[in-house]
């Protein structure tokens, strides 16, 4: 665990509340009821334990629906992981413009739309982190594609869309001499085509 990864996150988990209560209820049980055989004693405990379960298991159904910055685990995601990553952030971001477009039908209220597009919005961005965490290689492939693309598709002075004549980085119009950039089309003094 680096130490970015233990300074981000807080060392307190709900989990941990719920283990913490289980084992205190628990606790309290099997001393109020010294007077029992010990297989009610366990059955108790296990009774209490399976309580404190469900009280966890009903937090992570509601967790999302309730928190704003609910996170997608931004831990590195293999290419079988990072395609379904993507359809997700794709689909979120399908739900973004379909819910604007609710909204702009008078579908949705505004305070409905401002609490929806929040949550949508922090679902989508921790899918992006997830999708931009550091995977090994995956910012090194883009570039190769991208210098290979420029490598397939050089940009020169001199395209046939301009003709004029191209000196150190700049070109000349042949109208009223005035020096313009490689790339303009026009003549940034007489408006010229170059």
């Amino acid at each position: 665990m680096s130490s970015e990864t233990s300074t981000n996150r807080s060392t307190f988990r709900p989990w941990h509340f719920f283990i913490l209560g289980a084992l205190l209820v628990a606790t309290v049980a099997v001393l109020r009821s010294s007077n029992t055989t010990p297989e009610a004693t366990i059955l108790v405990s296990l009774a209490i334990g399976a309580a404190a379960f469900c009280g966890l298991a009903l937090l992570r159904t509601l967790w999302p629906l309730v928190a704003v910055d609910f996170e997608v685990e931004s831990n590195a995601v293999s290419n079988r992981t990072r395609v379904a990553v993507e359809r997700e952030k794709q689909l979120v971001l399908r739900s973004i413009k379909e819910l604007e477009f609710d909204r702009a039908m008078g579908k949705v209220a505004e305070e409905d739309f401002k609490e929806m597009t929040n949550r949508l919005r922090a679902r989508a961005i921790s899918f992006m982190r997830q999708l931009d965490s550091d995977t090994p290689g995956y910012s090194e492939s883009i570039e190769q594609e991208l210098q290979s693309r420029l490598a397939a598709h050089p940009v020169s002075a001199g395209t046939p869309n301009q003709p004029s004549k191209a000196v150190g980085g700049e070109c000349s119009c042949e109208v009223c001499a005035t020096v313009n950039d490689a790339d303009a089309r026009f003549c940034k003094y007489c408006g010229a085509s170059l």
